[in-house]
């Protein structure tokens, strides 16, 4: 018997009313769902599938708007990527004209080994243009502490971002993965087949190795950097993953990756990526199981129905309508574009482009296009 107490109740009486409570408290707590992010594309991003889904294409802040154009005109490439009032305006136009669910920094892959002193040029009608790194004399010359500071500009872009962006538009933060940055880097410039890089990897692994480690901690502290000025996912563009026979790539595209991913992982929890292994063919379900990436971004060579039958209901999938489609426009833009989307309806999915918006792509097509998405009629 429990000894009685002043409100009549005895003391194990209470004990069982307190334990009762406070497994009511804890059912409640469990049952109680959880409230979920607003923004369609981060919750894609976390594995629900949305419909219509969420919507926004790469290169959305290009040469084929006219704003953009008037823009351009104002400055050299580096120093739009750098000031931080001229890229944050270039990232909101398409924002403005088609109020796309993601936003992603306008900058350019090439900013990195910029920033830790490779020059670099971009001139027009050749593109990027880099001193070349050949031997183990000018990979030392490299210098990831200057990194900070150059990139804080661009810091500041995501800044001024986060600040005017809509509230359901989701801030994403990017870079190109290790090996295809490092196709610049030692090529000096754009190629078909980044054949001298190629050929490093196979005759001085030593030296090749020791710049893909340069560039996945490099790329790891940068992509943090962009987190915590704003983004809230951030995507890895590895465009010349394709290039590599299945050994290398997964010693130069899936190893990287990874630890890019855990490093971001341990440090900022919670926050996706999305990985783009471009012309991967099925090289990039292996990619996506072995980076642990949130979302595998597709090309226009990729069969989607096919890919989500291959993947794990989660993984979000990205893509993949061909850019040349959205430039032609009419009638097949629509159905190709209702194509792709409906064949992902039931799962995670962000609708895009399997590669960047062409330059002369008419901005009414890309408005047509972004209608189609939305429209289930």
């Amino acid at each position: 018997m429990g000894t009685p107490s002043s409100t009549g109740i005895n003391l194990s009486d209470r004990i069982s009313i307190f334990f009762l409570l406070w497994l009511l408290v804890g059912m409640d707590r469990e049952i109680t769902p959880q409230p979920k992010p607003a923004k369609p594309l981060l919750r894609v991003l976390q594995g629900e599938a949305v419909w219509p889904p969420p919507v926004w294409l790469m290169r959305q802040a290009g040469r084929y708007l006219p704003e953009f154009r008037a823009e351009r005109a104002k400055a050299d490439f580096l120093t739009r990527c750098t000031t931080p009032d001229i890229a944050a305006e270039l990232t909101l136009q398409p924002i403005r004209r088609y109020a796309m669910d993601g936003a992603i920094l306008f900058s350019d892959i090439l900013v990195l080994p910029w920033a830790m002193g490779q020059d670099l040029k971009f001139i027009e009608g050749r593109g990027p243009v880099m001193e070349p790194i050949r031997n183990r004399e000018a990979l030392k010359a490299l210098s990831p502490a200057r990194v900070a500071e150059t990139v804080a500009p661009i810091q500041e872009t995501l800044r001024i971002l986060a600040r005017e962006l809509p509230q359901p538009t989701t801030l994403l933060g990017f870079a190109g993965s290790p090996f295809t940055v490092s196709c610049y880097m030692v090529d000096g410039g754009s190629s078909r087949e980044f054949g001298v890089t190629r050929a490093m990897a196979l005759q001085d692994p030593d030296l090749y190795g020791d710049l893909i480690a340069l560039l996945t901690e490099a790329t790891t502290t940068m992509l943090i950097g962009q987190i915590d000025a704003g983004a809230e996912a951030v995507m890895l563009f590895d465009s010349w993953a394709g290039l590599l026979p299945p050994s290398q790539f997964r010693k130069h595209v899936i190893a990287p990756t990874r630890a890019i991913v855990q490093g971001i992982r341990a440090a900022r929890p919670g926050v996706k990526i999305i990985g783009f292994p471009r012309l991967a063919g099925l090289m990039a379900l292996e990619y996506a199981r072995e980076t642990g990436v949130d979302a595998l971004a597709c090309d226009t060579s990729v069969d989607m129905a096919r890919m989500a039958a291959l993947c794990p209901d989660t993984l979000a999938l990205q893509g993949n309508l061909d850019p040349i489609i959205l430039r032609n426009g009419g009638q097949s833009l629509i159905d190709e574009a209702h194509a792709v989307r409906d064949a992902l309806k039931g799962r995670p999915h962000v609708f895009n482009l399997g590669h960047g918006v062409m330059p002369d792509t008419p901005p009414e097509h890309v408005e047509a296009l972004v209608d189609a998405v939305r429209d289930i009629g």
